[in-house]
């Protein structure tokens, strides 16, 4: 197709990608796509709207995603988790017996649930970041890209109008927010359960120091921020991955079975060289914010970690996205 035959037949495009993307959001839920403001210059030329329209674009990508019944399924998934580990540990200890072991780190913290109730919120944390997150973020990632072309609407998302950088940012921060959110449903929920099925008050950390609840709430908050922030690396891997295929299924099982074999390969001891440059290596470092002083080697090594792959992959997506030639 010639520039001049794109410029020509863009209106029609435009109200084609509106109908397509009421059947790509799901029953009830349509995309409102604007018209774009000149004749566009090819698919994906990256001329158009201001900043107005890119917070546009990420408020439309945003609400379709935490519409769609996927993402909801995951976030519900991820908050009976908490209640369902609650609810073993009092069946547990009914009968004034223990469970769990010392140690405190990742699981361990289920040894200090009966003791305080804001501690399930790090053991269902701790739970649910070695597969249960990674999982959600990696569907959510994987289908970023891939899910439109295989909707055919990625065509029309380019040409009414987007951009194909100002596309895969909206697509990006939108994953983002999904891991954000993913994460505070994992502690809300453990809170409450917490709060519902155990005694709260002081909170000892685990160099012994004991702190006021309320300080207690501002950890586990920051503990939040820290696994949400520890999953941005695998999300820019997941948007790569996207961008490599039309199909979202195959995206999203290639992207969960990366986050599977990376975590197999961390915990092969002949492979230790290798540990340190691996994204889900440092993830359970968030317990280092629950000692007096916080111990920040750990949880600086995992920040960089996630900075490094989300500018290799990030980049990677870019230079994939930007070069592909979309016909879907």
């Amino acid at each position: 197709m010639s520039r001049a035959d794109t410029a020509t037949d863009t209106a029609t495009d435009t109200a084609a990608g509106a109908a397509a993307d009421t059947g790509r959001a799901g029953a009830g839920t349509a995309r409102p796509v604007a018209p774009p403001a000149a004749p566009a210059p090819g698919l994906g030329a990256g001329a158009g709207p201001g900043s107005g329209a890119a917070l546009g674009l990420f408020r439309s990508e945003l609400t379709l995603t935490f519409r769609r019944w996927r993402s909801l399924a995951l976030l519900g998934i991820l908050a009976v988790l908490p209640i369902v580990v609650g609810i073993a540990v009092k069946i547990e200890t009914s009968d004034g017996g223990s469970v769990g072991g010392g140690g405190g780190e990742g699981p361990a913290f289920i040894s200090q649930v009966t003791n305080n109730g804001l501690f399930l919120v790090f053991t269902s944390l701790a739970a649910t970041l070695p597969f249960f997150l990674p999982m959600a973020v990696g569907v959510i990632a994987g289908d970023a890209i891939a899910g439109e072309a295989a909707s055919g609407t990625l065509r029309y998302l380019l040409v009414a109008p987007a951009g194909r950088t100002r596309l895969l940012l909206a697509k990006f921060t939108t994953v983002l927010v999904f891991c954000l959110a993913a994460t505070l449903v994992v502690a809300a929920s453990a809170l409450a359960t917490g709060a519902l099925l155990f005694p709260t008050g002081e909170v000892t950390l685990l160099s012994g120091t004991s702190v006021p609840f309320s300080e207690g709430l501002l950890r586990a908050l920051a503990i939040a921020a820290t696994v949400a922030a520890s999953l941005v690396g695998l999300a820019a891997l997941g948007l790569f991955v996207s961008t490599l295929t039309n199909s979202g299924i195959a995206a999203m099982a290639t992207t969960v079975g990366l986050v599977i074999t990376v975590q197999i390969v961390d915990t092969i001891p002949q492979l230790d060289v290798v540990h340190p440059y691996l994204f889900p290596h440092y993830w359970l470092s968030f317990s280092d914010l629950l000692r007096d002083p916080v111990y920040w080697d750990h949880l600086t090594k995992n920040f960089g970690l996630q900075a490094l792959y989300t500018a290799l992959f990030g980049s990677a997506a870019w230079a994939r996205f930007t070069t592909r030639d979309v016909t879907a």
